[in-house]
């Protein structure tokens, strides 16, 4: 199977969220805090099974720039400083046909944790 070709990306800024169409027809609207707690990052998924950061706090996350990378790959840069997943036509594929069990996924891991959601944002270090 080929992979998948987005056909048109739009980044709606107002309602959050990333809409992709693919070459098969298939359109998805992801959100953005969606994208960044689902970021292909090491910072995210660390370097093995196990290693992933729960994301905490990003529910007002904002999307300041969608940045191509070759001809598979969307670079996201999220207004929390966070750039550093490539988030390949597969994987954006991936996130919208399993958008439901991995947001509930998600909910179930920070309610197991006691946190409320909208979690509140992690405090940032006093410098």
């Amino acid at each position: 199977m080929n992979d998948p070709r987005p056909t048109d990306i739009k980044l709606r800024t107002r309602s959050r969220v990333l809409e992709v169409a693919f070459d098969d027809g298939e359109r998805h609207e992801l959100p953005f805090e969606y994208l960044r707690v689902y970021s292909p990052s090491a910072e995210v998924l660390g370097h093995g099974p196990g290693q992933e950061t729960l994301q905490l706090g990003k529910h007002e996350v904002g999307v300041k720039a969608v940045e191509p990378v070759g001809n598979y790959a969307v670079r996201i840069v999220f207004d929390d400083g966070h750039d550093s997943g490539l988030y390949t036509w597969g994987y954006l594929q991936e996130l919208g046909r399993t958008h439901a069990e991995k947001w509930q996924r998600y909910l179930d891991r920070v309610a197991q944790l006691g946190l409320p959601y909208p979690t509140p944002a992690p405090s940032k270090p006093r410098g």
